[in-house]
């Protein structure tokens, strides 16, 4: 750990994934000309989009990686550490037999409950999200609070520009009002080109054709110290066996803890208001092993363009 937690908002990284269909810790892969990682971009760009503190989510085996390849990199450019996401249960409930696999994301948030006093952005550690991206949620996060519900974001990538060629995708798709605030969140999987100009996936196991137009979430949330009180009340609910959503299987020892799934309960039920941040940000990210390539061509692209020194620190 370095520097002082003073100072907001601040990035939540979540960096604790097994990346199963990846292979390995694509977190700590060197996608830049010069060895940089997407959290080395991540870092750079909330910095300057005036971020002061950053918080990895790793898994406690993670940790030793981290502090020796990762956290030096930003000695005396930022604050950093690390906090575990652990496979503890509250009291009262039992750990389901043969489970292996973190509880996801809304989860891997609370695991930062007691280190971030301040309005913050949720990212995930193998996604390039882009310097616009980071400007807007951190220009939200700095606004005055309004009365009323907690007022959370999130930052909506279209579609067509977040699709892999390496194979399909799962994207939560925001539905907002004509003001822009957030009215519904709906998981669409396996989506696919359909070979004619748009999209293919499956919505509630129903088949679902999309434009490319349409604005997802690629976990780029910003939220205030209010969502962990929800979020642990919410995972209280997910282990007692709420219902859960399409991808949340119903095999307790794989199903997840999502942030979508808790945004659209809060949504619906008036606990919270979220706006809806579009961006034609460039997206980018690591879900197969065939993308890296494709990263390190677009990264390449950027920094020939101007947008990113070769060396970053």
């Amino acid at each position: 750990m370095s520097g002082s937690f003073d100072v907001t908002p601040t990035l939540l990284v979540l960096a604790a994934g097994l990346g199963s269909r990846y292979g390995g810790l694509k977190q700590l892969e060197a996608v830049g000309p010069a060895g940089a990682t997407l959290l080395d971009y991540a870092v750079y760009d909330a910095a300057r989009a005036g971020f002061g503190a950053v918080v990895f989510v790793v898994r406690p085996e993670m940790d030793p990686a981290f502090s020796d390849r990762i956290l030096p990199r930003f000695v005396g450019r930022v604050a950093v550490r690390t906090v575990h996401q652990r496979f503890d249960v509250p009291p009262g409930f039992a750990m389901p037999p043969g489970r292996t696999k973190p509880w996801g994301t809304a989860h891997a948030v609370l695991a930062a409950a007691d280190v971030i006093q301040g309005p913050f952005a949720v990212v995930n550690a193998d996604d390039f999200y882009g310097r616009e991206a980071y400007a807007a949620i951190g220009a939200f996060l700095r606004a005055p609070r309004p009365a009323g519900p907690p007022a959370y974001a999130v930052v909506g990538f279209p579609l067509s520009r977040t699709i892999s060629d390496a194979g399909p995708v799962n994207r939560a798709v925001c539905h907002a009002s004509a003001e822009g605030r957030l009215e519904s969140v709906s998981e669409v999987l396996h989506i696919t080109a359909d070979g004619r100009g748009a999209f293919a996936g499956t919505d509630e196991g129903q088949a679902r054709r999309l434009a490319g137009t349409e604005l997802v979430s690629m976990n780029m949330w910003g939220f205030t110290p209010a969502v962990f009180p929800q979020l642990q009340a919410g995972f209280e609910a997910f282990l007692a066996g709420e219902t859960p959503t399409a991808r949340t299987q119903q095999d307790p020892a794989k199903r997840e803890y999502l942030i979508p799934s808790v945004v659209q309960k809060l949504i619906a039920r008036g606990e919270a208001r979220v706006r809806v941040l579009p961006t034609d940000s460039a997206w980018t990210g690591i879900t197969h092993p065939e993308d890296r390539a494709l990263v390190e061509g677009r990264i390449r692209e950027m920094v020939a363009r101007g947008e990113y020194p070769q060396v970053l620190w």
